[in-house]
């Protein structure tokens, strides 16, 4: 059996001094509310060198101000949907006397909204997060307590609300279980065309829900272009008192289908009042209308 100490210098060949000596850090800091333990820090380092992502291993990531919770299999909220984020909270400014309704579609562990929540001021927001797994609801609920956020509505109105929902886009009743119309609507849906699926790392393909990361479906006429769910998101947003007017949109997108999202926007949804954020990473990530 390796000790910690040549567990440690195997990670630093694998990642490179800087990086190793970071996440070292990280995982000596996450056992330190309980003591820190060899074995377990043992079993830490074993498991990251068998290529699972550092934020299952560490059980939170950081997201804006916010720590959440990270499980897998659930989609680990990435830096540059952390980045957008923060942007969007503060391009718009809800009051509580005006309150807004927010709808968070592929929600996954709730960032977004959650987010939102957090930097609006307190009554101004009633956020919905849609997704089909319920791992990933269950994980967003977890979530919303541990930033005491409340998921139901009660009398204190002067309190956001995040109300996780188990549900497929596709299904017509859908809409029923939300507070539609909304006035703010966002999504990081599946992108990744299949092609580049397969190129992914391992400590992606290997943990990472799949559903949440694959853009292509069987059935779609577009596949292998990764745009599958933007199809799907675009006829839900068309449909009568989905989006009140004024309404702000923001969708993540992948490298190189900002344009052909901000298309799919203007002739499925009927959203022709468009632009497209770019990350700080140069790359085109966000296609933002506004109904």
């Amino acid at each position: 059996m390796r000790s910690p100490c040549q567990l440690s210098k195997q990670l630093a060949s694998v990642l490179g001094r800087e990086s190793a000596s970071l996440e070292l850090k990280w995982m000596r800091q996450s056992l330190k509310p309980s003591g820190q333990n060899s074995s377990q820090f043992r079993h830490m380092l074993e498991r990251r060198l068998r290529g699972e992502p550092l934020q299952y291993i560490l059980g939170t990531t950081p997201f804006g101000p916010l720590s959440l919770l990270s499980r897998r299999p659930v989609l680990i909220p990435r830096p540059e949907t952390e980045d957008w984020t923060l942007r969007l909270a503060s391009t718009i400014s809800p009051k509580s006397s005006h309150p807004l309704s927010v709808l968070d579609l592929c929600t996954g562990s709730g960032c977004i909204p959650l987010l939102l929540c957090h930097l609006w001021p307190p009554g101004s927001a009633l956020a919905f997060g849609v997704d089909i797994s319920e791992q990933a609801i269950e994980l967003a609920t977890d979530n919303a307590a541990r930033c005491n956020i409340p998921t139901r509505l009660d009398a204190d109105t002067l309190r956001n609300v995040f109300i996780p929902v188990l549900g497929d886009l596709r299904d017509t009743d859908l809409l029923k279980e939300l507070g539609a119309p909304f006035d703010v609507v966002t999504t990081n849906p599946p992108y990744v065309p299949m092609q580049d699926y397969d190129r992914l790392s391992l400590s992606v393909r290997d943990y990472e829900d799949p559903r949440a990361l694959l853009g292509d479906m069987p059935e779609s006429p577009t596949q292998n272009s990764g745009l599958s769910f933007y199809h799907v998101i675009a006829r839900f947003l068309a449909q009568k008192d989905v989006v009140r007017d004024g309404a702000t949109v923001a969708l993540e997108v992948g490298d190189g289908q900002a344009g052909d999202v901000e298309k799919i926007l203007h002739w499925s949804a009927g959203l022709r009042n468009t632009e497209i954020w770019t990350d700080p990473w140069g790359k085109q990530r966000v296609v933002l209308a506004r109904a």
